[in-house]
């Protein structure tokens, strides 16, 4: 069994996907070629937004969006502190520091009252200046941001939403990569919607700051006559290299139009039987709140505190079944981090989730035997830990 079955998805794709690669390569456009441009405005309008930037990859995605803002020394950037590392990489890589946060034990994403909280300290504390928050879709599941929100327009602070896994989450109808000032997401493979190498996307409907990125994502050109051959040759500003190329943007075609069409539906019901397999046996499952909807990019349970993790794992992986552990550190523990005012946090639920949380196979074209089959092997596990 696969954890995420990127193969089944390729043979029912083939045809379509293998004719988008050909079409690249017969052409020849493979930097910046027009499947670039209509993946952009698909996803724009998908999500509904004015303007979708595809760049290299997610954590470019944060970078670009935050020098953006101009974000650097002596800002503060407030991050959950259960999340992948490159959420608090990328504004400290910035020259900003990043400040953890704590999050819902149930949701696993950022929790308001403890985001409050922290940005109080930070002011009171008058060391920084409370400039912005990232907020994580974790494991598909858009983060509260109603309320989220609410805390930053009181202080005055930028919001980006870090969808990396959630693009396709939903909060009473309005679509993830629309919540932030600034939202971004990630095409890495296993992402909900993946292409077949790295690659990322910013979204705003803000002008200026869409014209800005699209400058930083390629070395801070002229971006103000898009018509002129020359002005790429016209730095204005220091930027990186950072484009999708175009036979992943080919690839994305057709996979996103699985991703709208039947995919987020079957996840859906895919996510549904392990909730119905695995409730009343001493597990934590995943929450979803009235009005919101995942996207799934994993279906993460949190195992018994008197459990063996590595003994569960040990035993599914005998029965074909693997796992995965997101994430076995709190950020504000990660030795990049050591002897900085980041590692100083209070996140008790983030270090209980790193010591319990385990996911298990997930992708749309599971079937409901293969569940079954997860659901009664782990069952056996927990049994015999």
């Amino acid at each position: 069994m696969q954890f995420r079955d990127l193969l089944k998805q390729y043979e029912v794709l083939k045809p379509q996907i293998d004719a988008a690669m050909v079409s690249v390569a017969t052409s020849a456009h493979f930097i910046s070629g027009p499947e670039i441009e209509e993946l952009e405005k698909k996803l724009a309008e998908y999500v509904g937004v004015r303007h979708c930037i595809t760049c290299a990859n997610g954590t470019d995605a944060i970078s670009i969006a935050l020098r953006s803002w101009k974000i650097g020394k002596g800002d503060a950037v407030f991050v959950p502190d259960f999340t992948f590392f490159s959420s608090g990489e990328c504004p400290a890589d910035e020259g900003a520091t990043p400040i953890y946060v704590d999050v819902d034990q149930h949701t696993y994403n950022l929790d308001p009252i403890k985001l409050e909280k922290a940005i109080k300290t930070v002011i009171a504390d008058g060391k920084y200046k409370a400039k912005a928050v990232i907020a994580v879709d974790l494991f598909g599941l858009p983060a509260d941001y109603p309320a989220i929100k609410a805390v930053c327009e009181k202080y005055d602070l930028l919001l980006m939403e870090d969808a990396a896994q959630g693009f396709g989450g939903k909060i009473n109808g309005k679509k993830a990569c629309s919540f932030g000032d600034i939202s971004i997401t990630s095409f890495f493979p296993a992402k909900p919607l993946g292409c077949y190498g790295d690659g990322g996307a910013i979204f705003t409907d803000n002008d200026e700051w869409e014209d800005l990125i699209r400058s930083i994502c390629v070395h801070g050109k002229d971006t103000s006559n898009r018509n002129d051959p020359n002005a790429k040759y016209n730095n204005i500003r220091l930027g990186r290299n950072s484009r999708l190329d175009t036979l992943q943007a080919a690839i994305l075609l057709p996979k996103f139009k699985a991703f709208k069409d039947y995919e987020l539906e079957e996840i859906n019901r895919v996510a549904g039987w392990y909730t119905e397999g695995l409730k009343g046996i001493g597990l934590v499952l995943p929450e979803i709140k009235d009005g919101f909807y995942s996207s799934w990019a994993q279906y993460t349970i949190q195992l018994p505190e008197t459990a063996d993790r590595t003994e569960i794992q040990s035993k599914l992986r005998a029965a074909g079944i693997p796992s995965m552990i997101y994430y076995a550190k709190p950020m504000h523990l990660q030795e990049a981090f050591a002897g900085t005012d980041s590692e100083i946090a209070d996140c008790p639920v983030t270090e209980r989730l790193c010591a319990t949380v385990l996911s298990l196979p997930l992708d749309p074209y599971k079937s409901r035997e293969e569940i079954d089959f997860v659901v009664t092997e782990l069952k056996k596990a927990l049994l015999r830990s």
